[in-house]
């Protein structure tokens, strides 16, 4: 028999749901089964499944270890491969953490989440990170896996906000799902942007291409997207100008940003798919650059009912990489500008 003590990490979820992440490997119909045969229970009592978990609730697996463990896929060349990827853990840049979130400022050059099996993502590297820590405070803490509420491209730095338990999961995908927050990048772009602007469009994705492209008209299958923008500071490299913009994504899909800013005339700096080559070869001889320069920089969050009382106007920003900070520098703009950490 193995005994299961439930941690606030892992409250609010389904019984049915925590099994299956408990041990990933075993058929749905096993876990029905063997509670209709009262072989695990919740609580001393008989469960359906339904039910959602409390801090502090017991689950009893009446099962074999060996059952238990095969079902877990806890074999090991899995184990030794999963210890060959930690080998590769990266120091996360923690901007916040409490017990039920972790808001990260990601690197350029890191997935936020697997496209591929053998990738290695952002929540790899948190699930390490939250692994240590446990280890360190010898928890227990089965079924919870971390996931992200938002997801930045690979080649954007910046704010990502992670669920440590499924509370904070929850909330925070709320958040994200119904806008109540502000999200704001900072980027470079091409030419001189003169004041703050409010523009809409709409945003029609190429699935093939993995690109997407903007109209003043809606087409069939097209996003209605807002974007605000204003400039901070102004640079010039090798005779053009360069505007450092704040921009607000009112609304928020893939590509947005830099699709949209290229549609009005100033791409972003560095932006091998929206932006123009010349450009583009121009920040790669002087700085080396080879990515865009935007950085998710600022969340800020509202005191709307469904945000947590402990969150309600929270503020969340992060640093902005050294390699953008030079090369602002590089093109005259102070890179300790106040503007920047307001």
């Amino acid at each position: 028999m193995r005994e299961i003590s439930i941690s606030s990490v892992d409250e609010g979820q389904r019984l049915d749901k925590y099994l299956a992440k408990y041990m990933p490997e075993a058929p749905k119909s096993f876990f029905y089964k063997m509670m209709r045969k009262k072989n695990i229970v919740l609580n001393g009592k008989k469960a359906a499944g339904m039910e959602k978990l409390n801090n502090g609730d017991t689950i009893k697996l009446f099962l074999a270890d060996d059952t238990i463990e095969k079902f877990r896929g806890a074999d090991e060349e899995k184990t030794k491969t999963v210890h060959d990827m930690k080998d590769k853990q990266l120091k996360l840049d923690i901007i916040f953490e409490d017990e039920d979130i972790l808001v990260i400022n990601k690197p350029v050059d890191m997935l936020s989440q697997k496209a591929d099996k053998d990738d290695i993502s952002l929540v790899e590297h948190i699930s390490w990170y939250l692994d240590k820590k446990k280890d360190k405070e010898n928890a227990e803490f089965e079924g919870f896996k971390p996931a992200i509420c938002n997801r930045l491209d690979r080649n954007t730095s910046g704010l990502i906000v992670a669920g440590k338990s499924i509370k904070g999961l929850q909330s925070m995908n709320e958040i994200f799902r119904e806008r109540k927050l502000k999200k704001y990048y900072l980027c470079i772009v091409k030419g001189y942007v003169d004041g703050f602007k409010r523009i809409d469009g709409y945003l029609t994705k190429n699935e093939n291409h993995n690109t997407v492209s903007i109209s003043k008209k809606m087409t069939q299958g097209a996003y209605k997207i807002v974007t605000e923008y204003e400039p901070l500071a102004y640079g010039r490299l090798q005779g053009e100008s360069y505007t450092l913009l704040k921009v607000h994504l009112v609304t928020g899909k893939s590509h947005q940003i830099r699709a949209h800013l290229k549609s009005i005339g100033h791409p972003i700096v560095g932006d091998s798919k929206y932006g123009y080559k010349d450009v583009y070869k121009i920040f790669r001889k002087e700085f080396g650059l080879r990515h865009q320069l935007l950085h998710a920089w600022r969340l800020e969050l509202s005191d709307d009912e469904i945000v947590p009382d402990k969150y309600k106007n929270k503020v969340f920003e992060a640093a902005i990489p050294e390699e953008f900070s030079d090369i602002l520098e590089g093109i005259g703009i102070d890179k300790n500008t106040s503007v920047l950490y307001h």
